[in-house]
């Protein structure tokens, strides 16, 4: 009697991986260079780069996000209480309370997913001083009326921008252009990778230099500290990779277009599934694929994550539970359930299906053939 066959595992994502071949060169430089950080060739030449195809003036690099949003906390002096979403990965609130910010949690719109600006300034006290939107699965938020709310009532906005690598807007605009700074995110699951790594974008040369300053302990020379900063730094391996990165992104954002494409022409009709819309006038970078399962379906968004696990298909509950609902945040008035209902709704529906550049199609057919199975309660 044969065992049967095993399938390969699916995942929510795999990271962008040039050549390896290509990526040994860049390794013999730093090694005959021995920078390995603090600033090196590679890690300026990144930040140039970066500047000219995000279409921004001003970034720094940092190690990682959560380390380059805890630093645009210090940067901006934030303090007292931040407006935020409870729809998010759950770095976005850490970071504030690492600063000894109090979140406040506000519910989101129910097309967009994104903070709801009707909700943000019923949410405004005099213990207000900032906003912290996320765009979630790089739709834009609401950055006009953000900004509108926060020159009314004198406060900062950072956005966290992880999801939004090389979006643009209908005006030409970066995405990131907008708030007092924005927070990239080039972990390895996202469309842009360094193994680890995060950025931020901000307005003028002297918030850069403070930031700069900031992710390196404080340092502004060799005896001279103007802060209690961090060491945030990105090295030289992480930006050389970066650089190379920048070379295949075009032909990876293309990719995953045709992934997202072909999952709406097999799922866009199915009874019971309802798709995340995508701006038209947006220039979009497909970072995530969410589905959320309503009542009509054949079975529960639970059940169809199982199936699909049980097929070793590792999709994702983005985001559930809410950030509101963890016990770090439980005791929070404003996460109480009753002041977030449609977060709470979408965070029982929401099932991010595997995307990524080198998903062919007969893998992603077994996926779709999955869902398929479920619609049909077979």
């Amino acid at each position: 009697m044969t065992e049967p066959k095993k399938v390969p595992p699916i995942y929510v994502t795999q990271p962008l991986l040039p050549p390896l071949e290509e990526f040994i060169p860049y390794l013999q430089k730093i090694w005959d260079s021995k920078q390995l950080t603090n600033n090196g060739p590679y890690h300026q030449e990144l930040e140039q780069e970066l500047a000219k195809f995000l279409g921004v003036e001003h970034i720094s690099l940092f190690a990682n996000a959560t380390l380059a949003l805890v630093t645009a906390l210090q940067a901006l002096r934030v303090t007292g209480e931040v407006i935020t979403t409870p729809y998010s990965f759950v770095a976005s609130s850490h970071a504030l309370d690492w600063n000894g910010i109090r979140p406040v949690f506000v519910d989101v719109d129910p097309v967009t997913l994104n903070l709801d600006p009707k909700k943000i300034e019923a949410a405004i006290t005099p213990q207000t001083t900032g906003i912290l939107p996320v765009h979630v699965y790089g739709i834009p938020c609401a950055v006009d009326e953000i900004e509108r709310i926060a020159d009314t009532y004198g406060l900062k906005v950072i956005y966290d921008a992880a999801h939004t690598f090389g979006m643009r807007l209908n005006n030409g605009h970066s995405v990131l252009e907008y708030g007092d700074m924005s927070i990239l995110s080039f972990h390895a699951t996202k469309v842009f990778n360094t193994f680890e790594g995060g950025a931020i974008i901000c307005r003028d040369a002297k918030t850069k230099h403070r930031i700069d300053y900031l992710k390196n302990f404080g340092f502004a020379d060799e005896v001279t500290v103007i802060g209690p900063g961090i060491n945030g730094k990105m090295n030289e391996v992480q930006a050389a990779f970066g650089l190379l990165q920048l070379k295949y992104i075009d032909d990876a954002l293309l990719k995953r277009e045709r992934v997202d494409a072909r999952y709406r022409k097999a799922l866009g009709d199915l009874p019971g599934i309802r798709l995340h819309p995508i701006p038209a006038d947006i220039r979009y970078n497909y970072p995530y694929f969410p589905i959320f399962v309503e009542e009509g379906f054949a079975v529960s968004r639970d059940e169809l994550y199982q199936r699909l696990r049980d097929d070793s298909i590792f999709a994702r509950r983005y985001f559930y539970p809410l950030i509101s609902e963890f016990p770090v945040y439980r005791g929070l008035h404003s996460s109480a359930s009753s002041n977030l209902p449609v977060a709470a709704a979408i965070s029982h529906k929401v099932l991010c299906l595997p995307i990524y550049p080198d998903l062919d199609e007969e893998t992603q057919d077994r996926i779709v053939a999955c869902v398929l199975r479920a619609a049909r309660g077979e």
